[in-house]
């Protein structure tokens, strides 16, 4: 079995860290992005940034399956409603895993859409957030080379639910403070049920 990261939780201080560039990829920050790759797959996740895993620097990864959302209509406002695709039970999706040093959003759209996020640092606990519907960034992928993809629907909402988290922002961040503490509250007893520290 590959090697894994023990996750962060909810309040450590290390998740409202601002992350820093990497200087230079190396072998170390490539072993890095594998084992938070391997780490984010045991925890069945679709993204996970380095302080979710104690370490500081500005590497991300993430894998949302080919095929899993689609786009279900617009609210009253115009923003994009996502939701997960009717597909068959044993129907395989392609994977694609992202491993990305140093990624920044160069552009985003007007059009805005809504996901229930949730997040591996924050275990069992959900909220509808609503973000640019389509971005454009630019990262070093794990050869080295500079990178520029669009995201657009969970994709998007996972890239940058990820930079938020290298930026010290949470999604409960983006929630009014009633729901905000109606969440901790709920995430403090998860964890106490569940022995998590």
């Amino acid at each position: 079995m590959n090697k894994t990261y023990p996750i962060i939780y909810v309040p450590n201080a290390v998740l409202k860290t601002v992350s820093s560039p990497i200087e230079h990829l190396t072998s170390d920050i490539q072993t890095q992005m594998d084992t938070m790759l391997a780490t984010m797959r045991a925890e069945k996740g679709i993204g996970l940034a380095a302080n979710q895993v104690n370490i500081t620097n500005r590497v991300l990864v993430m894998d949302v399956p080919e095929g899993c959302w689609e786009y279900q209509g617009e609210d009253k406002d115009g923003v994009l409603q996502i939701g997960s695709a009717h597909r068959g039970n044993d129907e395989e999706l392609a994977s694609q895993p992202l491993l990305m040093a140093n990624p920044e959003i160069i552009k985003q759209s007007e059009q805005r859409s809504v996901y229930l996020e949730g997040c591996l640092s924050l275990p069992n606990q959900f909220a509808d957030v609503e973000r640019p519907a389509h971005v454009t960034v630019k990262y070093i992928d794990r050869d080295g080379k500079e990178q520029t993809k669009e995201f657009s629907g969970l994709d998007s909402h996972c890239v940058q639910h990820e930079i938020d988290h290298l930026n010290g922002v949470l999604f409960i961040d983006y929630l009014s403070k009633l729901k905000r503490d109606t969440l901790l509250r709920k995430l403090d007893k998860y964890k106490r049920a569940h022995s998590l520290l």
